[in-house]
């Protein structure tokens, strides 16, 4: 089963924006994600697992073409009610096929895909090689697949995901500990960076 929906999914999803909110109140940043995306200066960025948008709508802000996706309608909604000139999209990341707005048939793809907030370790185990394996399907020549997440709140393990991201032909560029890119210290949180290869 989705672990999202094991701990209350959309229930948390009502309190979800207010955390941040009490962050932001206590002058803590909280765009720490959308910074590391900007970094890497794409024109396109697929929020996966996007939630209510936080870091899609930041990313929207910064003139960035980004698209967000995520299971819980909810959560969705409430994206739509911040953003709606943000596509959002309602799908499963195991399968959902992202394509241009009006377009009839074709893959969208991105230059970077971003998994943040545990995405990797809410989803259903099991289907964490799928998902990353469809990520990479959405990737251009030369785009890179972010996540972060923390070890222990499934049986995901770092190895596991390179291991996925390898065998969808990504080639592992960065790890960190932190989203402002702090060197990886062998911890149980790490912000990963795979890139697909240019197309020869």
């Amino acid at each position: 089963m989705n672990r999202w929906w094991e701990i209350g999914g959309a229930a948390h999803g009502g309190v979800y924006d207010d955390r941040w909110r009490r962050m932001e109140a206590r002058g803590e940043w909280v765009h720490g994600e959308a910074d590391l995306v900007s970094w890497f200066e794409p024109a396109s960025v697929l929020d996966a697992g996007c939630g209510t948008g936080r870091v899609a709508i930041e990313l929207d802000h910064r003139g960035v073409d980004v698209v967000g996706v995520d299971l819980d309608t909810r959560m969705l909604e409430e994206a739509r009610s911040k953003a709606p000139n943000v596509q959002w999209i309602l799908g499963d990341l195991t399968d959902v096929e992202i394509t241009a707005p009006g377009a009839a048939e074709g893959r969208r793809e991105f230059d970077l895909i971003v998994l943040a907030g545990n995405v990797m370790v809410f989803v259903e185990v099991g289907t964490e090689a799928a998902i990353v394996a469809n990520m990479a399907r959405h990737l251009s020549p030369g785009g890179r697949l972010v996540s972060g997440f923390r070890l222990g709140l499934s049986p995901l393990t770092f190895d596991d995901y390179d291991r996925f991201a390898e065998d969808a032909g990504l080639t592992l560029e960065y790890r960190w500990t932190t989203w402002d890119r702090e060197p990886f210290d062998g911890g149980s949180y790490a912000v990963t960076v795979h890139r697909r290869p240019q197309d020869v």
